[in-house]
């Protein structure tokens, strides 16, 4: 779908499209349904990340209010449910490391038992929360047929590094434990996130093996952060793009690590970590994003390690397009990639057990 930008020159919208376009990034220009986004982004007025403190950059406003604003333009609804047939949500709470989180639970119409998929939002540890990053979870519920448990987890600065990160791993534990609860079968889990989100799934699997917990089925990682050097050459490329530039994850680091010895730790600097014995992985990223090359980098880094791995770039898109899919065509499309990679991964995971009882039983 194809949002057309019509302003004459001197227009508030012309002044905010060339603004966006301007910002978006120098190596590449985004699509034009994209570019709708950015400008309706640049009209809300948020402040630059490195310019804000935590609690501002929470009130600051998301590309879900751009999409929002873009579908009232065109008289649209807002209301979520209404975008994603067949897929209904309701919160929860899961226990956390050190506390219960709130927690939102899609799920597909119908009893199940369903496929789980424990998705962690984006924001930087920082900011961000299962509201704002509704659609791409409520899309991946569509998309994969699974149930999908968006997990609020501890911020950062005031619960810095590890606290999300712990968060992520015991939120594993509850859904395994909890899934028939939600519809859903502890046999058939993935993991998913957008951003450090993406982080959290990624590290959550490694987490997972070294406690001997039941491998996830997958993980999927949209533009994670997989290491902490500011200077690769899509950070270069798009130092100054929006929604996310250099110096905003500067300012993210800043406020979650506790010491620099942290940015080394295998859990912030993954391409260094132990991926050997991770279940399949697919990563994907937008082309106007400084950490686009976080995830060639973490591609390579798995396939060294002997781990299946599927890496999608999505030309003429933006960090965060992901849960844009209500008016960006490429968000519809790799949230459908996204989906169709984690029923592969449960189609392939049922079709193991079945002939490990076949070979049980002797049939």
């Amino acid at each position: 779908m194809i949002l057309s930008v019509m302003a004459g020159p001197g227009s508030a919208l012309a002044g905010n499209r060339d603004k966006a376009t301007a910002i978006a990034g120098a190596a590449a220009r985004p699509d034009q349904d994209m570019l709708g986004v950015l400008t309706a982004y640049a009209g809300l007025g948020p402040r630059p990340l490195e310019k804000t403190d935590p609690s501002t950059a929470r009130r600051n406003p998301t590309l879900a209010d751009a999409v929002n604003a873009v579908l009232k333009a065109r008289a649209r609804s807002t209301d979520p449910e209404s975008r994603v047939v067949g897929v209904k949500s309701r919160d929860i709470t899961v226990e956390g490391a050190a506390g219960n989180l709130s927690a939102r639970v899609y799920a597909p119409v119908g009893t199940g038992p369903y496929p789980v998929v424990l998705y962690f939002h984006g924001g930087g540890w920082v900011a961000g929360d299962r509201i704002a990053f509704d659609d791409g979870a409520r899309g991946l519920a569509y998309y994969a047929k699974a149930v999908v448990v968006s997990v609020d987890y501890r911020l950062a600065p005031e619960n810095r590094f590890p606290a999300a990160w712990d968060d992520a791993l015991a939120s594993y534990r509850w859904v395994l434990k909890h899934a028939p609860e939600i519809q859903g079968d502890p046999d058939h889990v993935a993991l998913a996130g957008e951003n450090s989100g993406g982080t959290l799934a990624l590290a959550t699997a490694i987490a997972a093996r070294d406690a001997g917990l039941p491998k996830p089925v997958h993980v999927l990682a949209v533009y994670p952060i997989t290491q902490t050097s500011l200077n690769t050459a899509s950070y270069v490329e798009n130092a100054s793009a929006s929604p996310l530039n250099r110096p905003a994850m500067q300012w993210v680091f800043d406020k979650v690590a506790r010491t620099p010895d942290d940015l080394r730790d295998p859990r912030l600097q993954l391409v260094d970590a132990d991926l050997s014995h991770l279940p399949p992985v697919t990563l994907i990223t937008a082309r106007i994003d400084p950490l686009r090359c976080d995830s060639e980098m973490m591609t390579e880094a798995l396939r060294r390690a002997g781990v299946p791995v599927e890496h999608r770039d999505f030309e003429g898109t933006t960090h965060g397009f992901f849960g844009t899919a209500a008016v960006v065509d490429k968000a519809e499309r790799a949230q459908s990639y996204a989906g169709q990679r984690l029923s592969a991964a449960f189609a392939s995971r049922e079709k193991s057990y079945k002939i490990a009882d076949q070979t049980a039983t002797g049939f």
